[in-house]
């Protein structure tokens, strides 16, 4: 990250037409990834959000305050040279969905949790003829294989850009299937993370909330709903 720690020297960030896309240009020069590649983005409100970002710069640069360009950078840097590789790896969630581990009490969490994750777990059955099985307690248990490739296949129609969203989306709630409910439209990003804090919200419940817990979820939480926003943008 050392490339990232220079002092503001342009007066503005614009957006700029590109081959095959958006880019950003400080002063008349493109702006560039880590790597050096120069930073292409699919569409023009993406690259209008990552202008904002560097003109919202004052003095020293500091990218842990502009997740969209560090989105895009995963995306060109990290995700397109190994695009397969991160598509199995994210595919690979579905074969211990948050939503197929469920609890073995009290009765009220293990209902509370039905009601939630049963319809998700329903439509993912019929949008993607993929139904999981469920399980109460933590043991490992093994999908259907054909529900596994099903549900890798629209991962791997994803483009680089929607796949470094997806990467968080997946990452952070442990589901792939309230990631692919989210790009598909069946629930919102806020809904989603919710709906994979259950457990959380029933200790909460019972027993109060601890500070620097709820400090780590509120970032998780952050960072999640910035990659829904980061991937509705994507075009």
């Amino acid at each position: 990250m050392s490339a990232w720690k220079a002092k503001r020297f342009w007066k503005q960030a614009t957006v700029e037409e590109a081959e095959n896309g958006y880019t950003v240009q400080l002063d008349g020069r493109a702006v560039k990834t880590p790597a050096k590649t120069l930073l292409v983005v699919p569409t023009r409100a993406l690259a209008a959000e990552i202008a904002a970002e560097w003109d919202a710069q004052q003095g020293a640069v500091k990218p842990e305050t502009m997740p969209f360009t560090r989105s895009a950078n995963s995306a060109l840097d990290k995700v397109v040279p190994q695009f397969d590789a991160v598509v199995g790896m994210l595919a690979e969630y579905g074969g211990s969905d948050l939503l197929c581990y469920r609890a073995t009490g009290p009765e009220p969490l293990v209902e509370r949790q039905a009601r939630a994750w049963n319809p998700l777990l329903a439509w993912a059955e019929t949008t993607f003829s993929a139904p999981l099985t469920v399980t109460a307690g933590v043991m490992h248990i093994a999908q259907p294989s054909a529900s596994l490739a099903a549900l890798r296949a629209p991962v791997a129609a994803m483009t680089p850009f929607q796949l470094a969203a997806f990467h968080d989306l997946v990452a952070i709630s442990g589901s792939l299937v309230l990631a692919l409910a989210v790009t598909r439209g069946r629930i919102s990003t806020p809904e989603a993370w919710a709906l994979s804090r259950i457990d959380e919200a029933w200790q909460i419940e019972q027993w109060g909330d601890d500070e620097e817990a709820a400090e780590l979820a509120a970032r998780r939480e952050a960072d999640f709903l910035q990659a829904g926003r980061f991937y509705a943008l994507c075009g």
